[in-house]
């Protein structure tokens, strides 16, 4: 009897993932489909015979090879490991809900800050609103930002602007332009994050969400590469700052470090004024933010 169970529910569970396998090649077919050579920046050609994507394009694209890509849309039996969903969910520019239908389909966890925390409640959120004018925001040791106030939502460049996966420290210090135009120092700073990055990856090493964003910094970024390479170690510490914000000007601040548990988990960062002139212009950033909602 008890045979007769396990083997039914393992007959369940073979039937189950089948279906799973045959609606995510589906979902990459239409996706894949819907997808144009100019939205990805590829020519579009001559002899092209559909308005989207082909397999080939997608796999350079993701950095996957063509052959294992084509097994995915044919619904075979393999791995699919959260890296590689992660790529193409970015290749075909997935929002967060197709983003999530993808994790799902494949049976995986989406490691990505996009990914809700337990520990940004609704009390905590209350408490970085009840800071401003004060930058602030909440981090986890992997620099992606998880929670912010409207004040912070400015301070370097318009966060809400910004996907979700992409709200991440080191990220927007390779990739986006207003960020790094904010910071006095743009290349000392990625190089004391890169430091401070290795330091705490020691104990994350095997974790799927750093090694994808150290991939990703590796492979989009050759200035993450070269600093990545120093093996430089540093640990956390606060310490005065400088901005220069595109709608105030220069701000003088401190940056000071909240943890909300371990030191290797998330801390609230704050950045109250250091001078009279930057709490008058924090004031009028946290203006500026009021009146965006």
């Amino acid at each position: 009897m008890v045979d007769q169970e396990a083997g039914a529910r393992e007959a369940g569970e073979e039937k189950e993932s089948v279906v799973r396998r045959h609606e995510l090649a589906a979902f990459l077919r239409h996706r894949r489909e819907h997808i144009t050579p100019e939205q990805v920046g590829l020519p579009r050609g001559r002899r092209r015979r559909t308005p989207g994507l082909r397999r080939e394009e997608v796999a350079q694209l993701s950095a996957v090879g063509v052959t294992w890509y084509t097994w995915l849309e044919q619904a075979r039996d393999i791995q699919v490991s959260v890296q590689v969903l992660d790529a193409l969910a970015r290749t075909l520019m997935l929002d967060g809900s197709e983003r999530a239908h993808l994790f799902q389909l494949a049976g995986a966890v989406d490691p990505s800050p996009a990914a809700s925390c337990p520990s940004v409640t609704p009390a905590l959120r209350t408490l970085l609103e009840q800071l401003e004018p004060v930058p602030a925001c909440v981090q986890n040791s992997r620099y992606d930002i998880l929670a912010y106030n409207r004040t912070y939502g400015l301070l370097l460049c318009d966060l809400e602007a910004v996907p979700p996966e992409d709200r991440n420290c080191l990220i927007l210090s390779c990739t986006n332009e207003a960020w790094r135009s904010s910071l006095v120092q743009p290349d000392e700073v990625l190089r004391i994050m890169a430091a401070k990055f290795r330091a705490a990856m020691a104990g994350h090493l095997a974790e799927p969400a750093w090694k994808m964003l150290l991939k990703r910094l590796r492979t989009d970024s050759p200035q993450f590469r070269e600093v990545w390479e120093r093996h430089e170690v540093v640990t956390t510490s606060g310490k005065r700052k400088q901005f220069v914000n595109a709608h105030v000007g220069l701000l003088t601040v401190d940056h000071t470090d909240l943890w909300l548990g371990p030191a290797s988990g998330p801390r609230i960062v704050t950045y109250p004024p250091a001078d009279g002139e930057s709490r008058e212009r924090l004031e009028k950033l946290h203006a500026i933010a009021l009146a965006r909602v």
